[in-house]
C-alpha cells in the first residue's frame, strides 16, 4: 500500500496538472533511451487528460520526439528541452530562438571519443551531456561544457542528476508553465507541478507564486511545499485521484 501519497495535494476538478518525465513519472535508467515505461502509464495521463478537460502537460527536458514516441498513441501539451519548446493544447508549436550549439556539440564530441562512459544528447535548441555511467568525470564534464557554453551566445548552463544540461538563456520550466497558465484550458486553474530535479525548481517556484503546489519526488533541498518518496508513490497519486467519486449533477431533483 502507497499511504504516503495521501499528504500530497488533492487533484481536484480545478487542477492544471504539470509533470517532469524522468524520475517523476518513470525511474531513472543508466541511459536515456533505456527507461522502463510502467504499464499503467499511458492509461492514466490519458484518463487524467480526459478528467481535467485537458489541462495535463509534460514539462521536461527530453525532446518532443522522445516522450511522443514512449507515450504513444497518446499525445500530451507539453515543454520540453527546458521550456526551449512548448506544444500547447490545440497543437501549436511555440519555440525560443535557435542556439548555436556546434562549439558545444564539438567539445562534447571530443569529450565522449576519449571517454567511452558519456553520451551526450544533441536536441533540437538543447543538448545534453549524461555521464551516469562514469560519475568520476562530473568536474571535466562541468569544466568542458562550461567553457563551450562561453563561446557560444544565448546559452544556459544546468547541472541535473548526472547531466549536464544546455537552453537556451530566458526559457525554464518555470517560464513554460507561466505560458500554459495563460492559455485554456489551464488558465484559471490551480496549478500541480510534480518534479525530482534541481531543473525543476523554477517551475515548482513559479506554480507556488501562482497559489498552486509542487511536489519534489525523492531526496534533496527544494523550494517545493510537498515531498514524495518515489516513482512509485506519485503514481499511486496520479491513480488515486482517478478513484475519487465524481459528484452527481441531476437535471432535475425529486419534489
Amino acid at each position: 500500500m502507497h499511504m504516503s501519497y495521501e499528504m500530497l495535494p488533492r487533484i481536484a476538478p480545478e487542477t492544471a496538472l504539470f509533470l517532469d518525465f524522468d524520475g517523476t513519472l518513470v525511474e531513472l535508467a543508466s541511459q536515456p533511451e533505456a527507461v522502463t515505461i510502467p504499464p499503467t502509464l499511458t492509461s492514466t495521463l490519458a484518463a487524467l487528460y480526459g478528467q481535467l478537460g485537458g489541462a495535463v502537460a509534460l514539462v521536461s527536458g527530453r525532446r518532443m520526439l522522445d516522450l511522443d514516441g514512449f507515450l504513444a498513441p497518446l499525445q500530451l501539451p507539453m515543454a520540453v528541452e527546458h521550456g526551449a519548446q512548448r506544444r500547447n493544447a490545440y497543437g501549436q508549436m511555440i519555440s525560443a530562438p535557435a542556439t548555436d550549439l556546434r562549439h558545444v556539440l564539438k567539445a562534447a564530441e571530443e569529450l565522449a571519443a576519449q571517454h567511452p562512459g558519456l553520451k551526450f544528447e544533441h536536441k533540437n535548441l538543447a543538448f545534453s551531456l549524461h555521464y551516469r555511467q562514469a560519475p568520476e568525470l562530473q568536474a571535466l564534464c562541468l569544466q568542458v561544457m562550461s567553457e563551450a557554453a562561453a563561446k557560444s551566445s544565448g546559452l544556459q548552463l544546468m547541472q541535473g542528476k548526472c547531466v549536464i544540461d544546455l537552453k537556451p538563456a530566458g526559457v525554464s520550466k518555470g517560464t513554460a508553465i507561466a505560458a500554459f497558465m495563460a492559455e485554456a484550458p489551464f488558465a484559471g486553474r490551480v496549478p500541480v507541478f510534480a518534479g525530482d530535479d534541481v531543473t525543476d525548481e523554477d517551475g515548482f517556484d513559479q506554480v507556488q507564486r501562482m497559489g498552486g503546489y509542487a511536489v519534489k519526488v525523492g531526496p534533496g533541498p527544494s523550494v517545493a511545499s510537498h515531498r514524495c518518496p518515489g516513482v512509485s508513490e506519485l503514481a499511486a497519486w496520479l491513480q488515486s485521484a482517478l478513484a475519487q467519486p465524481r459528484v452527481s449533477h441531476p437535471e432535475s431533483l425529486p419534489s
